[in-house]
């Protein structure tokens, strides 16, 4: 890959990466690391890139990936570390919010991240592409290797939970 042609990606493309990783996974230090892995696969993956989408597509696909890989050796890990923890002997550790956490706790921002925690996983990833990220239909489509119909069909059912929660709470900026 040419030095220009990742520089130019890397300014045309990390905020937005940046930002759909912090939606993914609520964690700035951890969005921050996943963003290094998704530019290290571009650079090891450009190579066979074909173009049948746009960069900006390809790239959050990459992201995706990067991220539900996290996910998936998480839960590994935290399995493991669950059958192997002596819940008899240890001491719980202090469970106050950690700085990410503080941050987080803006009333909107605690309204929004409710209510994607309410949707499926689906449903979550469908509403921070299409309206966080304003992807198109197709281009989530692809990132998320699914039909139009049915990121039309999940996004109809996570706005509809979304709407329903929202009302409940007092919508985003209201109380």
């Amino acid at each position: 890959m040419d030095e220009s042609v990742f520089h130019r990606i890397y300014e045309e493309y990390h905020q937005d990466v940046y930002r759909f990783l912090i939606y993914l996974t609520k964690d700035r230090a951890l969005s921050e690391d996943l963003l290094h892995e998704v530019y290290v696969r571009v650079l090891k993956s450009y190579g066979s890139f074909q173009g049948r989408s746009s960069e900006r597509t390809w790239l959050f696909s990459i992201a995706k990936n990067v991220a539900f890989d996290h996910f998936r050796k998480a839960n590994v890990r935290k399995k493991r570390t669950d059958d192997s923890y002596d819940w008899e002997i240890a001491q719980p550790a202090d469970k106050g919010p950690t700085p990410e956490e503080a941050a987080l706790h803006s009333d909107e921002m605690s309204r929004l991240f409710g209510v994607l925690d309410a949707c499926t996983d689906d449903q979550r990833a469908v509403l921070i592409m299409r309206y966080l990220q304003e992807l198109s239909i197709a281009e989530t489509a692809d990132v998320l290797g699914w039909t139009e119909a049915k990121v039309k069909t999940t996004q109809h059912r996570a706005v509809r939970k979304a709407r329903e929660l929202l009302e409940k709470s007092g919508g985003l900026g209201g109380g």
